[in-house]
């Protein structure tokens, strides 16, 4: 009997019957709001009317238009719509199926237009599996161990964690600008540095917002040496963060743009984008790709922004994720294992941790199944797993949040006493 690979790790034990908006329905009849939203990526909720009935009208007319031989006018449309909400300059789309693709077209294009060969990253970032991107990944080894020698030119500097490192945050951004400052001193040149990719909230690394001041100084320094900077986002972006880009609680403004998972509400299709000049820069033949642009991806991806602008998904986010924050941090006032909660918008994360500071892996893995005996789905993340990540739909309402915050302090509580009673407390 075939199976799927053994490497593949279900988070939940969930089989899905169908869904709607923020809730699936499973095959063992039992109802589950979903805080996952397939890592981000259903951002207009499951099923979005608007995004079914466009994507249902695409397939009846063309399916797969690959477009290096034949346009279509998804892409076209959806081009426009992006140029809508693009930061200023940034006037040229490359278009790709996933992330991780995206993210090593953006690393094609950066050394190409600079002809330099060196990529910095900071420590935590996540941007990918595929062997140049699992090479600029430094969110934990699992991404990266077991298949070396990686892509060669990436060096790594220090993220601003700073409950990490236990200090405010103005103090972690000043070392890690000093780290940077001494990493181009020491490894890698600026003159042979082509860009820095960063996430503008990290994912997989722990649901770490990017401090603005961090990002400005990186754009203070790119701008000095010729840097192209990069903004990874994948996740933080749509309206993730209650700002439709995540750089934008920054005054700095990406070189390029990556953009791809709630774009589409599920959908595969990821993308680039650049100013004319440097995307000119661009070898002939260096970009492309046979399902690049899907014409029913594309379809989704003009309804999904056209949902996002109608029903004002953003500052809904906003409201959403601030009500989900006050929430969180009143469980934690509650759990004293509860060692950090932080995020923007709908991208919250819970951090645990033990009595002396150091990372509870064990705990947040508890917690994380014990939600799904209560009805919500939810992820972990972080190097040490010890992060519990909070990704509702941006459709979601205030009653689904209460809700949602309900049954997680329910699992928390489940398992702090689990823990108690089996400890002796």
């Amino acid at each position: 009997m075939t199976s799927l690979s053994p490497a593949l790790k279900q988070a939940t034990p969930v089989v899905v019957d169908r869904a709607l908006g923020s809730w699936i329905y499973g095959t063992d009849g039992r109802d589950y709001l979903d805080f996952t939203t397939g890592i981000g990526v259903t951002s207009t909720g499951h099923c979005h009317p608007k995004v079914v009935a466009a994507a249902r009208e695409q397939v009846g007319k063309i399916i797969h238009a690959q477009y290096t031989t034949v346009m279509h006018k998804p892409l076209l449309e959806l081009t426009e719509k992006l140029g809508e909400v693009l930061p200023t300059g940034l006037d040229s789309v490359f278009y790709a199926t996933s992330g991780s693709e995206a993210v090593e077209a953006a690393i094609r294009l950066a050394r190409m237009a600079t002809g330099r060969p060196n990529i910095v990253v900071f420590q935590g970032g996540f941007h990918g599996r595929t062997v140049a991107a699992a090479s600029m990944t430094t969110a934990g080894t699992r991404f990266s161990a077991g298949f070396a020698p990686l892509m060669a030119g990436v060096h790594m500097s220090a993220f601003p964690y700073a409950y990490r490192y236990g200090w405010d945050e103005d103090v972690a951004v000043a070392f890690a600008l000093q780290e940077l400052d001494y990493l181009l001193q020491t490894r890698t040149a600026p003159n042979d540095t082509a860009a820095f990719l960063i996430e503008p909230a990290l994912g997989d690394g722990g649901y770490l917002p990017t401090p603005p001041a961090f990002m400005e100084g990186l754009r203070e320094r790119a701008d000095t040496h010729g840097i192209q900077l990069i903004f990874d986002e994948v996740q933080a972006g749509v309206g993730r963060t209650g700002r439709f880009w995540g750089h934008q609680y920054s005054a700095a403004t990406p070189d390029i743009l990556v953009t791809a998972k709630g774009i589409a509400s599920g959908f595969p299709i990821s993308a680039i984008a650049a100013s004319t000049e440097t995307m000119s820069k661009a070898w002939p033949g260096s970009q492309g790709g046979t399902y690049g642009g899907n014409a029913v991806s594309a379809a989704a991806g003009v309804a999904t922004l056209e949902v996002v602008k109608e029903e004002g998904l953003v500052e809904n986010s906003r409201l959403r994720g601030e009500q989900l924050q006050v929430g969180l941090k009143e469980i934690q006032d509650r759990c004293p294992a509860i060692g950090d909660v932080r995020g923007r918008g709908l991208m919250q994360g819970i951090e645990f941790s033990r009595e002396d500071g150091t990372p509870d892996g064990v705990m947040a893995a508890a917690v994380q199944q014990a939600t799904v005996d209560q009805g919500l789905l939810t992820l972990t993340c972080g190097p040490a797993g010890n992060v519990i990540r909070l990704i509702p739909a941006l459709v979601v309402t205030p009653e689904e949040i209460s809700t949602g915050l309900e049954r997680f302090e329910a699992a928390v509580a489940a398992v702090v006493g689990a823990v108690t009673a089996t400890s002796g407390g």
